[in-house]
C-alpha cells in the first residue's frame, strides 16, 4: 500500500509534461501504425490485385515491389506521427525530420531492390535469359550496389555528414582492397567478359590446351568443365579467357581432309579413275558435300591423293560414321578394280660376279686388283713384270 507522501510524489512525477508527452507519443504511435497498416494493407490489396489483371510486365513490377513495403518502417513513420504533436523543441524537432527522410529513402532502396531482383528472376527464366545467366547477375548486382550506395549517400548527407570526405576515404580504401584482392577481381571482370563477350555459354564443347569438355557451371570466379573422360575441371575465368578457345559448338559444318596412298604399281588409267570414286563415294553419304580430291604428290613410296570434303553437321559421332562409310566404300571399289594401297618396301639387289678385293685396295673400290706376276728365268734369277 502506498502512503500518502509516496502518492503525492507519483502524482506530481505523472503530472509532468515529459511523461504526459511520452505518454501521448506512445498512444499516438500506437494508434497511427494500426491505421497505417489498415490504410497499407487495403491499398496495397486492391493496387496488387489491379495489377496482377494487367497483362505488362511493368504491372507485375509494382504488384511486386508494393509486396515488399516494409513493416518495420511503417512502425517507424508511426513513431514520427506521434512525434509531431509532442512538443520536442528545435533540436528534437531537426532529428525527426532527419528520420522522416531516413524512413523514406530506406524504402525506395526496398522497392526498387526487390524491383531488380523480380527482373532478374523473370530474365533467368526465360531461354535466352538462362544462356546470359552470369551477365544478368552480374548487372543486377550492380545496380543494386548502385541504389543502396545512394541510399547511404544520401542518408549521410542528409545528417550533415560531409559525403566529399567520405567518398574521398572510399576511395583510397577501395584501391587499397582492390589491391589486396587483385585476382578475385580479376576473376569477376573476367566472368563478366564472358557474360558480355559471350565466347561460350553452358552446354558449349570447347577445347583449349590439353582439355576438351563440356561447360557445365560459368560462375563469377570459376568455370567449370565436364572433360571427355568424366572428370570436372574446374578453370579461373581468368585464365581460361587467356587461352585460344575453339568452340565446336558454334561449328556449322566441318571440313575434312584424309589421304589416301596407293601403290606405285598402279597404272595411269587406274590412278586416273580414282577422283571420280572418291567423289561417288563422299556423294552417295547423306550431310555431305564434296569439295576435290586430287593426285597431291609422288611420295618415297606411294601416289598421295588429297581428298576435301564437308560434313554439314556439327556432331563429331555423326562425322566418324559418315568417314567409316566412305572408308569401306573406297575399299570395296579399290578391290574390284585391282587399285592396292601403299606400304613401305625396301628393296635388296644381290649381285652376282663380284670380285674379291685383294690386300692394299681401299674399301669400296670395285674393278680387279693388279696382279703381280712372277716370271722364272733359266740362270736362277728372277725379275719381276
Amino acid at each position: 500500500m502506498f502512503n500518502r507522501d509516496s502518492w503525492q510524489s507519483w502524482e506530481i512525477w505523472i503530472s509532468q509534461p515529459s511523461f504526459v508527452n511520452f505518454l501521448l507519443v506512445i498512444g499516438i504511435a500506437v494508434v497511427s501504425y494500426i491505421a497505417l497498416r489498415l490504410l497499407m494493407n487495403s491499398v496495397l490489396a486492391r493496387v496488387v490485385n489491379w495489377l496482377s489483371h494487367k497483362k505488362g510486365r511493368w504491372s507485375r513490377y509494382g504488384a511486386e515491389v508494393f509486396k515488399h513495403t516494409s513493416r518495420l518502417l511503417i512502425a517507424a513513420m508511426a513513431l514520427q506521427i506521434g512525434l509531431a504533436v509532442a512538443e520536442l523543441g528545435p533540436v528534437w524537432s531537426a532529428r525527426v525530420s532527419h528520420l522522416w527522410f531516413l524512413v523514406l529513402a530506406l524504402q525506395f532502396g526496398l522497392w526498387v531492390d526487390a524491383a531488380i531482383a523480380f527482373w532478374k528472376e523473370g530474365i533467368v527464366q526465360d531461354k535466352a535469359g538462362r544462356d546470359n545467366q552470369l551477365t544478368v547477375t552480374m548487372v543486377a548486382l550492380m545496380f543494386r550496389i548502385v541504389v543502396w550506395a545512394v541510399v547511404l549517400l544520401s542518408v549521410l548527407a542528409n545528417l550533415g555528414v560531409d559525403i566529399t570526405a567520405f567518398v574521398a576515404s572510399l576511395g583510397i580504401g577501395g584501391i587499397a582492397i582492390a589491391l589486396a584482392v587483385q585476382t578475385l577481381l580479376s576473376d569477376l571482370f573476367a566472368s563478366a567478359a564472358i557474360g558480355v563477350d559471350k565466347p561460350f555459354k553452358t552446354g558449349h564443347f570447347i577445347v583449349f590446351n590439353d582439355i576438351a569438355g563440356t561447360i557445365e557451371y560459368i560462375g563469377l570466379k570459376t568455370t567449370r568443365i565436364r572433360s571427355l573422360s568424366g572428370e570436372q575441371i574446374i578453370c579461373s575465368n581468368t585464365k581460361l579467357l587467356q587461352q585460344t578457345i575453339h568452340n565446336y559448338s558454334r561449328m556449322s559444318e566441318r571440313r575434312v581432309v584424309f589421304n589416301l596412298a596407293i601403290s606405285f604399281r598402279t597404272t595411269a588409267e587406274r590412278a586416273r579413275e580414282i577422283p571420280p570414286l572418291v567423289q561417288q563415294a563422299i556423294e552417295a553419304v547423306e550431310n555431305t558435300r564434296f569439295d576435290r580430291a586430287h593426285l597431291l604428290m609422288f611420295d618415297d613410296y606411294a601416289l598421295k591423293y588429297e581428298v576435301v570434303y564437308y560434313v554439314l553437321s556439327a556432331d563429331y559421332n555423326l562425322y566418324m560414321d559418315i568417314q567409316q562409310a566412305i572408308n569401306f566404300t573406297l575399299l570395296e571399289e579399290f578391290r574390284q578394280r585391282g587399285i592396292q594401297f601403299a606400304m613401305p618396301l625396301r628393296a635388296l639387289e644381290f649381285l652376282e660376279d663380284v670380285p674379291l678385293a685383294t690386300e692394299g685396295r681401299g674399301v669400296g673400290q670395285r674393278g680387279p686388283a693388279p696382279s703381280d706376276t712372277t716370271t722364272l728365268h733359266p740362270g736362277g734369277g728372277h725379275s719381276n713384270s
